[in-house]
This record gives C-alpha cells, structure tokens and sequence, in this order.
C-alpha cells in the first residue's frame, strides 16, 4: 500500500508545475454564447429511396411551398419523397 502512495505522489510531482501564471493586464474577453442565430435553409430538396432528386421547395414563412417537379416524375413521387424525407428525420 506505501508503495502504490508512493508511486502516485512522485508521479503527480513529476508532471511539471501545476501552478499556471495567469496575465491579469488583459481582461478575459468573453462573448454571447450565441453570437448570430443560425439562418435556416431557403430551400428544401426532396430525393426519392434511390437518390434521385424529385423536387426542389422553397421556404415561405415557416413552411415549404412552391415545389418544382423535376421532369420525368409525377406527384405521387413528390409525395413519396416527403415521406421519404420524413422517415429520414425521424431517425427510420
């Protein structure tokens, strides 16, 4: 037991000085902890199961409106895409 004592005291003497000098002519500049609220996105793009880009909506308000079909798909693909997109927020 006076061993282990021993070993733990010459190891924490042996790390250097503990004391750290500290520049008091300088004053600590400290900051808001939220400088600039983050914007959110302007648009949202909708992909489908297998990567593709359905849609493109842009962001009204709070809300997405205004969906831009990508040619080739209909609007059960959006449709999907949304579910798509919200299964993926949901962490499914």
């Amino acid at each position: 037991m006076h061993t282990l004592v021993a070993i733990c005291l010459l190891a924490a003497t042996t790390n250097g000085p503990v004391v750290h000098i500290i520049n008091l002519e300088e004053p600590p500049v400290t900051q808001p902890a939220l400088v600039k609220i983050p914007k959110g996105p302007n648009s949202l793009t909708l992909y489908n199961v297998k990567g593709e880009r359905v849609a493109e909506c842009q962001k009204k308000d709070d809300a997405f409106s205004n969906c831009k079909v990508e040619p080739g798909f209909t609007f059960d693909d959006v449709m999907n895409a949304w579910v798509h997109a919200f299964e993926d927020m949901q962490g499914k």
